[in-house]
């Protein structure tokens, strides 16, 4: 479907020819969330179906899934105009869904928060000037200085420097080479099925059904990534052991002095992998991008993520926001 009609607005197909137009919009952010980039949003809605619009002078992301509309970001583009645009997005998603329910913006910044009305005057709550929404907590991202995770120090990083150590003994052998997505598609592919299987076995039954409704989302995501890696100027490390690859990841820079890493894979049986991989993209990040700050995006959830991301005493946690009408 190349477009589709709204009312007085074409809501145009979101595909790989749409990154200069949203990253010129994007210069207008300063944010460090993960989400708010092109990539992010081109990889991930590779099971659904993306649409963007120009209103306002704001680029305006949506998402049809089954039928009903919803914003997968707040109108980018500068703030005297994103008030308007949040107004007519609405007014877009209400005439074609089944239900206000539907219709809402996800992944938005608390700093931004302010640019969806027009005016405050002194003294006025932002929460309360928005009082025609309701604005419901979702997820953090997770910030964190690039010298920590490079480093390490320190008794919280303990066990975090054990595990590396002990896979350098076991895994001397082990070489790192920068991802090349022609070069090694098939094998990262393999892994991430391994992947896949080896955590439903460890996984409880009850995860595992919430589990596996979203990991062929992320199988398409991952094979997107792989076949628009260059074209979406992306960054990743896979790492050989034996010759096989073990471990890939892979990331992007965000703004001038955050980066984040968009996903990352390893084997479970090779203990102390996921921690060495990651430590080890931290360097390339600071190297390549002179990245100050390294997000690693949210927990879509997972406790058992969220005690890993955690782990690694995070500096910030931004939050994420959804807003829906009353």
């Amino acid at each position: 479907m190349a477009s589709i009609q709204i009312g007085q607005h074409t809501l145009k197909s979101f595909d790989i020819t749409t990154k200069e137009t949203m990253q010129h919009y994007l210069k207008e952010l300063s944010s460090d969330i993960s989400d708010y980039t092109f990539a992010a949003n081109f990889i991930w809605l590779s099971n659904s179906t993306g649409f963007f619009a120009i209103i306002e002078d704001c680029f305006c992301l949506f998402a049809l899934s089954g039928g009903e509309l919803a914003m997968l970001l707040p109108p980018i583009g500068k703030k005297e105009y994103q008030h308007k645009a949040i107004l007519e997005c609405f007014k877009i998603m209400n005439e074609n869904n089944s239900s206000l329910y539907y219709s809402k913006i996800e992944y938005v910044d608390e700093r931004m928060l302010e640019n969806f009305v027009e005016s405050l005057e002194e003294g006025t709550v932002i929460f309360d000037a928005l009082q025609d929404y309701v604005i419901e907590k979702k997820l953090v991202d997770y910030i964190y200085s690039s010298d920590k995770l490079i480093e390490l120090k320190g008794k919280a990083f303990h066990s975090k420097r054990n595990e590396i150590n002990k896979f350098n003994i076991v895994y001397s052998d082990y070489e790192i080479v920068r991802l090349n997505a022609q070069e090694h598609s098939v094998q990262i592919m393999q892994l991430f099925n391994k992947w896949v299987s080896d955590r439903i076995k460890y996984m409880p039954k009850e995860e595992a059904d919430i589990f596996l409704d979203g990991i062929f989302q992320e199988k398409h995501a991952v094979q997107r990534m792989l076949k628009f890696f260059d074209e979406l100027n992306l960054i990743g490390i896979v790492i050989y052991i034996n010759g096989e690859i073990k471990g890939f990841t892979v990331g992007e820079k965000i703004n001038e002095t955050t980066s984040s890493v968009i996903i990352e894979k390893t084997d479970f049986e090779v203990l102390g992998c996921a921690q060495f991989i990651f430590r080890e993209f931290s360097k390339l990040l600071k190297e390549y991008y002179g990245t100050e700050y390294i997000n690693i995006g949210d927990d879509m959830g997972f406790e058992n993520l969220k005690k890993v991301k955690m782990s690694y005493r995070p500096d910030r946690l931004i939050p994420k926001y959804t807003i829906y009408q009353k």
